[in-house]
């Protein structure tokens, strides 16, 4: 008797896992909710990030090396004057980093592995320079195939000004020292564009989503 392929949840399928790549405020955010959907889950470094930051030992860190000026009057980390400063000063970046970056590495690859453990897909990894720390949490190589983000540079800026309340031209500034969006989108598998409405990105990522038979059964 003939039997039905396996669902993305089933025992017999493995977890998918998709990296995400894109310039800053690209909507890699959304795009990740979209691919992960009900089914799946997003890994949000910049969200693991903020927990890691505001914890008393790495607040304790930053009043003594930085000053009460990077903590706000609510006892929490000032982000707005820490990236002044730490954009600043690459000696100060580099010291931030070394605070953050392994524990945000140590529960990105937790994630994983609690995911996987729960046939969890696709697993999504919203991780900000995936491509460019690569040699120190060697996430690329868990992942199944990558996705990059296309929107056009002055509609990033503009977001950026409109939602993070950052100067005009800070996109470009943040995105010089990192590897070319054109080499990024050549390592992806997909390009997803985000250029005009909701509903077209949803069906972008669909269409993603088909190709890769990740659609869950009812809507295959």
């Amino acid at each position: 008797m003939p039997t039905s392929p396996p669902t993305p949840t089933s025992p017999e399928r493995r977890s998918v896992v998709i990296g995400l790549l894109g310039g800053i405020a690209s909507g890699k955010s959304a795009v990740a909710a979209l691919l992960a959907g009900e089914q799946g889950v997003v890994l949000d470094a910049d969200a693991i990030a903020r927990r890691v930051l505001g914890s008393p030992e790495v607040l304790e860190r930053l009043r003594r090396h930085f000053g009460d000026e990077v903590v706000g009057m609510d006892g929490a980390p000032d982000r707005d004057a820490l990236a002044r400063v730490v954009f600043a000063d690459p000696e100060a970046r580099e010291t931030l980093e070394g605070w953050i970056h392994p524990a945000v590495r140590e529960r990105i690859v937790a994630g994983l592995t609690e995911a996987r453990a729960a046939r969890r897909s696709p697993i999504v990894l919203d991780v900000p320079l995936l491509i460019e720390n690569d040699k120190a949490h060697r996430l690329t190589g868990e992942c199944d195939f990558l996705v990059f983000i296309e929107t056009d540079a002055e509609d990033r800026d503009r977001r950026a000004q409109e939602r993070r309340g950052w100067p005009a031209g800070e996109v470009a500034r943040r995105e010089h020292a990192q590897v070319p969006l054109a080499e990024k989108a050549s390592r992806a598998r997909h390009i997803i564009e985000n250029r005009s409405s909701l509903q077209a990105l949803e069906a972008a990522v669909r269409a993603v989503l088909e190709a890769e038979d990740l659609l869950p059964a009812r809507d295959a």
